[in-house]
């Protein structure tokens, strides 16, 4: 069988069978393709160890991230795994693969008082009435408020919102559905862009796909369409990158949330809950995010330190 082949055949299985995320499932099969290229014409079947090291070392030399190469690793075990498991090889040639310790970074986050400047500056320019100005209102206030990925946002419908209740029901991760809530300011920045924003982004929609505008999306684009992901990425990356001081995305918003989570009193498991993470070891770096913060205020703060 060809490498070829066997990626397109394993990138179906992840989407359809294991459900991961598009982008996940894109991330996989790039590092894949760039494996078969790497090999060339070897089968499938008659990869061995000594391919799979030549491959992450021209990664390693060409300069790539310790993360990027322990996710390619990954990659390549279960791509290797399930090759195993349906019997189209004869033994998994990554079993003595060994990834490089992934060097875990702490992530962007905003001050408190930083957001909460940025939020009010926002809900001003949106009482002047501008469509786009309401919207990135409530779309800021919902990332932050909530703590959803930018994909949950992009995919929420208007039926997924209870307003009585200020909780969003967002598809996430491995197509998990759970319901989170959202505060006073996001409801009210929200319901001011259903009212008065969200019609008006409708109405610049060609006639049928404004019809499903009207009755799907939350958030539209300047076109009446769903806003994109990278619609988002930008929105939140012009308006939060000087607040914070680096090129962040709605990621930052995210963090940020967990992180003033932590520091208001929220326990561990809750912000687990509410990120949707399926393991406790991915919130806990909102932990070590405090204790910085606490750290560099000692070093600031007391004379002795």
């Amino acid at each position: 069988m060809r490498i070829e082949d066997a990626v397109d055949a394993y990138a179906a299985q992840l989407r359809d069978v294991r459900r991961l995320s598009p982008a996940t499932v894109r991330a996989y099969r790039s590092d894949l393709a760039d494996l078969a290229a790497s090999v060339g014409d070897v089968p499938v079947a008659e990869v061995d160890l000594e391919h799979l090291r030549e491959w992450l070392w021209n990664a390693t030399k060409r300069g790539d991230a310790r993360s990027t190469i322990a996710r390619r690793t990954a990659a390549v075990r279960g791509f290797f795994a399930w090759l195993t498991e349906m019997q189209s090889i004869p033994a998994d040639p990554s079993l003595r693969l060994v990834a490089p310790k992934r060097g875990r970074t702490l992530p962007a986050v905003a001050t408190l008082d930083a957001v909460a400047t940025l939020l009010d500056a926002l809900g001003r320019k949106a009482a002047e009435g501008d469509p786009i100005a309401l919207r990135d209102h409530a779309l800021l206030e919902l990332l932050y408020g909530a703590g959803i990925r930018v994909s949950e946002l992009c995919g929420l419908d208007v039926d997924d919102l209870d307003h009585a209740r200020r909780t969003a029901r967002v598809l996430g991760k491995g197509a998990k559905e759970r319901v989170v809530p959202f505060g006073v300011p996001a409801g009210a920045a929200l319901d001011a862009y259903l009212v008065r924003g969200r019609p008006a982004l409708a109405a610049r929609a060609e006639p049928t796909t404004g019809e499903r505008a009207r009755e799907g999306a939350v958030f539209l684009g300047a076109r009446g369409r769903r806003l994109g992901t990278r619609a988002a990425y930008d929105v939140v990356s012009r308006v939060l990158g000087p607040v914070v001081g680096a090129t962040v995305g709605p990621h930052a918003l995210r963090h940020s949330a967990a992180t003033h989570l932590l520091d208001g009193g929220a326990d561990l498991r809750t912000v687990q809950e509410l990120l949707g993470h399926a393991s406790l070891g991915t919130t806990q770096i909102y932990t070590h995010v405090s204790s910085e913060r606490l750290a560099s205020a000692y070093r600031l703060a007391h004379p002795r330190a």
